[in-house]
């Protein structure tokens, strides 16, 4: 028999002793193997990694074209990044509703779910585009975009805004066959796409034979095409793997029933990673107040630590996903201990690849530029990684498996001040006095601090109430026809 927390709280007289919500024994029928997390974390970390593979290339190309092209092109590369978190709304809530069915052998209810998600994609999706193709330039300006990057940083992300919805529905189609355990179909997929993509970059940024090419246009022309052809495999994949065809409607429609359970995880989600965001694009703009090589360097940095994290996320995502199926299958206990094994390994991975990071970080560099100032500048930084990344993997871990147990509100009620006074007064403060080293000094008290309170939710069990009344409300709907 499995060990299970109880889903419903003893009460005082049922037993002469205080009653606290500590792990008890709890027999119950057998249940069906829980997911593994292995079989979803490695496909995902390849398919991650190609997308990552892809960012530095573009970053790369840009640079090749100037340090202001790329600055230009990492600022346009945070902007959509920042615009994208509106698709949160949903995104952050598909993935953990869809698994918790899944879990609870409710198939018919994950299919609803999947079918309402798109309709919510496309009308997010399009605010999206809106408002990166309308507004670029004052957002630009926002973040005091140097004079000599503006006139390029405006074209791009008009053209870069053309993605965003073709992004949200891809994002949506693949969320939903990852949380049905398809990651290797998924992979799949990626790895077309990407060397679709891969194939058109070089040519289409800096030309071929005697045409000059389209210079920062190439990358989202490039991007454009991938997704197109990403959009038709999802599809296709749906159908076959899971036996889901959306219909026309489907792609417009908000049912609001279907989506509110999507929404109570997704809102606060948003809320959150819109929060982080708002502060993290406040500290860009600091870096931009230091001038063209600061921006340039912090841009450079940013790449080689997205290649860090991604062992945080990877490590966080399949965990969410993996929690999820075992919430709804009411086995919160193994969630409890899942949580706690994939911790202790992610800190210890990510600490293994910050330091590899840091220590090659000058010939990493060297790939961007060969401006002394700003490689040595980076190296320095790039050390701080180790206490960053070790710190951002409680987070990736903690907030996505607290997401995953329905308790979706805590990492924005406690994100929120530190976000306002340690990423954003503490990046504006620690900036003016050390400079870009000061800013990184911000996000690692970040990290640190919402981690530690992170932890201290699940360790003392704060998430339970959440995951219990999810999974009575998952027994309580009706069934309907799968269709």
């Amino acid at each position: 028999m499995p060990i299970e927390l109880p889903l419903s709280r003893p009460t005082a007289a049922a037993s002469p002793h205080p009653v606290t919500p500590h792990l008890v024994r709890h027999a119950r029928p057998p249940a069906p193997p829980a997911p593994r997390l292995l079989p979803l974390a490695a496909p995902l970390f390849v398919e991650m990694l190609l997308g990552m593979a892809m960012g530095l290339l573009g970053t790369a190309l840009a640079a090749r074209l100037g340090d202001a092209s790329g600055a230009a092109f990492a600022l346009c590369g945070e902007l959509s990044a920042m615009l994208f978190v509106l698709f949160r709304v949903v995104g952050a809530g598909v993935s953990v509703v869809v698994s918790q069915a899944l879990g609870g052998g409710r198939r018919d209810e994950a299919h609803r779910t999947a079918r309402a998600s798109l309709g919510a994609a496309t009308w997010l999706g399009l605010i999206c585009l809106v408002l990166a193709a309308a507004a670029a330039g004052p957002m630009l300006r926002l973040m005091n975009t140097p004079p000599e990057v503006l006139p390029l940083a405006v074209p791009l992300l008009r053209w870069l805004a053309i993605t965003l919805l073709l992004d949200a529905w891809n994002a949506t189609l693949g969320s939903v066959l990852r949380a049905h355990l398809q990651a290797r179909t998924l992979l799949a997929i990626t790895v077309t796409t990407q060397l679709t993509m891969l194939a058109m970059l070089l040519p289409a940024m800096h030309g071929a034979g005697t045409w000059p090419g389209w210079g920062l246009a190439g990358y989202p022309i490039a991007l454009l095409a991938s997704q197109v052809l990403g959009l038709a495999l999802l599809l296709a994949a749906w159908r076959l793997q899971l036996g889901l065809v959306p219909m026309l409607g489907d792609w417009w429609r908000w049912p609001q029933h279907t989506l509110a359970p999507v929404l109570h995880i997704g809102l606060p989600g948003a809320g959150e990673n819109i929060a982080w965001r708002a502060g993290f694009v406040f500290s860009i703009a600091v870096v931009g107040q230091m001038g063209t090589a600061a921006l340039a360097t912090h841009a450079y940095v940013m790449q080689i630590v997205g290649l860090v994290l991604l062992f945080g996320m990877v490590t966080g995502l399949s965990a969410e996903i993996v929690v999820g199926h075992m919430v709804g299958a009411g086995r919160l206990h193994e969630a409890h201990q899942l949580v706690q094994r994939v911790l202790a390994r992610g800190l210890a991975v990510s600490l293994a690849a910050a330091l590899a990071a840091a220590s090659v970080g000058p010939w990493l560099l060297r790939c961007f530029t060969q401006d002394l100032h700003i490689i040595t500048l980076g190296s320095q930084v790039l050390w701080l990684l180790l206490v960053l990344e070790t710190g951002r993997t409680f987070n990736l871990v903690l907030i996505n498996a607290l997401r995953a147990t329905g308790d979706a509100s805590f990492p924005l009620r406690a994100g929120l001040g530190s976000f306002v006074l340690v990423l954003g007064a503490g990046s504006w403060w620690l900036g003016g006095r050390y400079g870009l080293l000061g800013v990184f000094i911000a996000y690692v008290a970040d990290e640190w601090l919402r981690g530690l309170i992170s932890w201290a939710r699940w360790s003392r069990l704060g998430w339970l109430g959440a995951a219990r009344r999810m999974h009575r409300r998952l027994r309580r709907l009706p069934v309907q026809a799968i269709h």
